[in-house]
């Protein structure tokens, strides 16, 4: 299929991550008397990579996430030369989403977005996790969801079962590590709530880019390496 089809893919699909994941954080965790709460938020996001992989999965490939497709491509499942176009249009769709999530979030009286998702460490986080602890957590998560996004959409194994897989590691991930950084493996969704905060988020988006993609370059080595098939 042609790029541009492929990246409108992504764009669309990245959106949905932002609105649902984020927008579940932002809307309704903390709504008086039926806030979903950590659970929710983490659900919320699996939910919808799930959805977008049946949706888009056979379209783009369903990456949503630069991590995501810089490790395909270190594993030699993704050229490297898509690699650049594919995570402008993951950014460009992360973005629009927290565009409109801020004109919901900002659509009441007294209306105020607070940290509005975004992911931080230090007094940022939401347990108050130092750097080194959300960069070790960032790295670690991020590898382990390449592994299982790599393992899940292997040729080896069961077909059709692989957005079940990833979108349950992606809730499990979330499950982990809200309280550390708000969860992010995903540059794009931290680099859409980081614009619309900015401040304090913008200077630590760094760590929300550099983590994710160190943890996925190095599951891009290892799962061929040594799980990958002989020839």
């Amino acid at each position: 299929m042609h790029l541009s089809k492929r990246l409108g893919a992504e764009a669309l699909g990245t959106f949905w991550l932002v609105l649902g994941g984020c927008g579940s954080a932002v809307l309704a965790a903390a709504f008086p008397g039926l806030g979903i709460g950590f659970h929710g938020v983490a659900l919320a996001f699996g939910l919808t990579v799930l959805t977008m992989a049946f949706a888009i999965g056979h379209i783009s490939g369903c990456h949503l996430n630069p991590a995501v497709t810089i490790g395909l491509a270190t594993a030699g499942r993704f050229p490297k030369s898509e690699i650049l176009p594919y995570w402008v249009a993951q950014v460009i769709g992360g973005i629009i989403a927290a565009g409109i999530l801020y004109l919901i979030a900002t659509g009441k009286p007294g209306a105020e977005i607070g940290g509005f998702a975004a992911n931080g460490y230090g007094e940022h986080s939401p347990g108050l996790y130092s750097m080194n602890a959300a960069l070790i957590s960032e790295v670690v998560m991020t590898f382990m969801f390449l592994i299982v996004i790599l393992g899940a959409t292997d040729k080896r194994a069961p077909a059709g079962f692989a957005p079940i897989a990833i979108g349950l590691c992606l809730t499990l991930i979330h499950l982990i590590s809200i309280p550390v950084t708000n969860t992010s493996v995903n540059p794009a969704r931290s680099t859409s709530q980081a614009l619309f905060v900015g401040g304090w988020a913008l200077q630590q988006l760094w760590l929300f880019w550099v983590a994710p993609l160190v943890g996925a370059l190095i599951a891009g080595i290892v799962y061929p390496a040594i799980w990958g098939e002989k020839d």
